[in-house]
């Protein structure tokens, strides 16, 4: 298991998975919008997405886990 975390703070602008979802490595599974850039959350590993604790809108800062990969 592995948690995916925020690499900067920002508003979470999408979300490219569903919980069940098959993911492989580089994935790119959230994008975080921050001073009018966004940038793209990768998956760090292949597997199974168990979890989200984001949605679109929500604020997050640097390091909050984002979502969990089993």
């Amino acid at each position: 298991m592995v948690e995916i975390t925020a690499p900067i703070g920002g508003k979470i602008f999408q979300v490219h998975v569903a919980v069940g979802d098959q993911v492989e490595l580089d994935d790119e599974v959230i994008v975080i919008e921050a001073m009018k850039m966004e940038t793209p959350v990768m998956a760090p590993q292949a597997g199974t997405v168990k979890e989200i604790k984001a949605a679109v809108g929500d604020n997050v800062s640097e390091n909050q886990v984002l979502m969990v990969i089993e």
